[in-house]
């Protein structure tokens, strides 16, 4: 690959643009492929010498090599992404714990600074739709000679690996001594279902003894009568030896010690135990907090069948540092985050952008008059925003919204039982502007984008939205990202939170167009294969055709 300035000549056709570059009409972006048409554009701007990169024939541009590559990640509760400019990223479709080759990640990091795959962290818990790896081609374009080194050390040994958890009954032991207050059991027992349900396990009905050797160990060989496959010790009175009470009960009722204490801080007096193949654990007193702690990491490895022994638990220690002190306050208080993403272990977010859709379906419908278009019925015998909505619903969006205003309740009955938000846009008649206010008012805090749809194409499917949501990376300066087709700009579009307050401080029926023109550094266009961004159905006409396309 030849990269440098160069005259910008039809000689350029056929080169990759380096840089954005601004035209009367609007910017083209980074990565264009050059032809004569945009190169005309470009020198009627004034631009008579550009950054380039020129490909040699044994090139493999930045795309085709990330998706050659994507392939060889891809695996059992792996999703790998189509590329968008030179990345592709890799999602979880299973609940389970993420385990990676960290000796084969760095080898293929080493094999050419073109090639990079970062990922979470070894051993994290994961949950349907998290995204756990992003592999990124870093130059425009790379040899097929490091494509195929590459391809060689991903074949030798799988990189990436999920675990998934397994649907596990579990028995919970509480014993009770004269000071230990209800609220403090009633903790224990509320904390410990919520971790048992998140790793998609069962806990049968808790069982409360004297703090006493002989009631815990009966109360052991009970829960095993009754299936548990995963017994969990709450003693009233913290563990201080291997031979104190709750580990006494243990080995009483046929197991071993293997662990006593862990490298983990909150979790300290973690014991681990077996009876059998049952691992047996007294839980340290922190279990009590919904808070992420020791008996997490433990409850990961042991809902993915994930060996646990002395080596295991002593080798927990380096990121075992979980305490909150004054100069790091709450390190692990995250921001809210829609449930199908969280943590399985403590509620807190899987990685990955907040995205929302917001619906507007408030408009007069005047031009399809004396119809509502929004409550056409369609062949499949839903509302024709149902599908609008239904497509958003089955997205990678964390939220849908959808803004109302004419004919409101009749759009929410057309909308009945799913798992939406309505938001009234009392301004819906006078234009555009008030139902976008109205949409962007009502998104949560932690939401990080929304993308705008509107309530008449129901054309664009859920691959569409997804294909604009894996665009969206402001960190690379793609804040704005719109749908085209052959060239033409259509809708939905995505905005980043930063765009909101613009947003919020529009009037009339113009839309947001105003804030694209001065923000077209931000722009990233996404190309799509048909031009269903591009079809409304807001005419009795259109209304009349629409049934063609469904």
């Amino acid at each position: 690959m030849i990269f440098g300035p160069a005259p910008l000549t039809n000689d350029l056709t056929g080169a990759v643009l380096a840089h954005n570059l601004k035209t009367a009409e609007k910017v083209i972006a980074k990565g264009t492929i050059l032809d004569p048409d945009v190169i005309a554009r470009l020198r009627e701007a004034g631009h008579d010498i550009i950054t380039v990169a020129r490909l040699a024939p044994t090139d493999r541009p930045e795309a085709e090599a990330a998706a050659a590559l994507g392939a060889h990640l891809a695996g059992p509760f792996l999703r790998v992404t189509d590329p968008v400019h030179g990345r592709v990223n890799i999602f979880s479709t299973g609940a389970g714990l993420f385990r990676v080759d960290r000796a084969g990640i760095a080898a293929l990091n080493l094999i050419d600074e073109a090639i990079t795959l970062a990922t979470l962290p070894d051993a994290a818990p994961v949950a349907p739709g998290d995204m756990l790896a992003t592999l990124k081609i870093i130059p425009f374009a790379v040899p097929d000679a490091v494509i195929a080194a590459a391809t060689t050390r991903l074949d030798r040994r799988r990189l990436l690996e999920i675990l998934p958890f397994r649907p596990l009954v579990a028995g919970l032991i509480v014993s009770r001594l004269p000071h230990l207050k209800d609220s403090a059991i009633r903790n224990t027992i509320e904390a410990t279902s919520r971790r048992i349900t998140a790793r998609t396990g069962r806990l049968l009905d808790p069982i409360e003894t004297p703090h006493a050797l002989a009631p815990i160990a009966e109360a052991i060989t009970r829960l095993r009568s009754e299936g548990a496959e995963l017994i969990l010790i709450a003693g009233a009175s913290a563990v201080t030896d291997r031979a104190d009470i709750a580990p006494a009960a243990i080995v009483t009722a046929g197991g071993v010690i293997e662990r006593f204490g862990m490298p983990v801080d909150p979790g300290n007096l973690l014991c681990f135990g077996r009876i059998g193949t049952i691992p047996a654990i007294v839980l340290p007193g922190c279990a009590r907090s919904p808070k992420l702690n020791g008996i997490d990491f433990v409850l990961d490895r042991a809902f993915a069948a994930s060996p646990i022994d002395d080596a295991t638990i002593a080798g927990l220690g380096v990121g075992g540092l979980l305490k909150e002190f004054a100069p790091r306050p709450s390190p692990r208080i995250p921001r809210p985050k829609s449930s199908a993403s969280a943590d399985p272990r403590s509620g807190n977010p899987g990685p990955g952008p907040r995205i929302a859709v917001i619906v507007l379906a408030a408009g007069k419908s005047s031009r399809a008059a004396p119809d509502n278009k929004l409550l056409v019925p369609t062949p499949d015998g839903r509302a024709l925003i149902a599908i609008t909505v239904d497509h958003a619903l089955a997205s990678r969006a964390a939220a849908t919204l959808v803004v109302l205003g004419h004919r409101a309740n009749d759009i929410r009955a057309a909308l009945h039982g799913r798992p939406i938000r309505f938001v009234e846009a009392p301004g819906y008649d006078r234009g555009m502007a008030e139902s976008l206010k109205a949409g962007i008012a009502a998104l949560p805090a932690e939401i990080d984008a929304a993308l705008i749809c509107l309530g008449d194409m129901p054309l664009v499917d859920t691959a569409a939205i997804d294909r604009l949501i894996a665009a969206y990376d402001p960190d690379e300066g793609r804040s704005i990202v719109i749908p085209t087709h052959r060239g033409r700009r259509g809708n939905p579009i995505l905005w980043d939170r930063q765009f909101f307050p613009a947003i919020a401080a529009l009037s009339g029926d113009t839309g947001a167009r105003p804030i694209l023109a001065a923000n077209m550094d931000a722009v990233a266009e996404v190309a799509m294969p048909d031009d269903a961004v591009l079809r409304d159905f807001d005419t009795r006409d259109a209304l009349t055709a629409l049934k063609d396309h469904l």
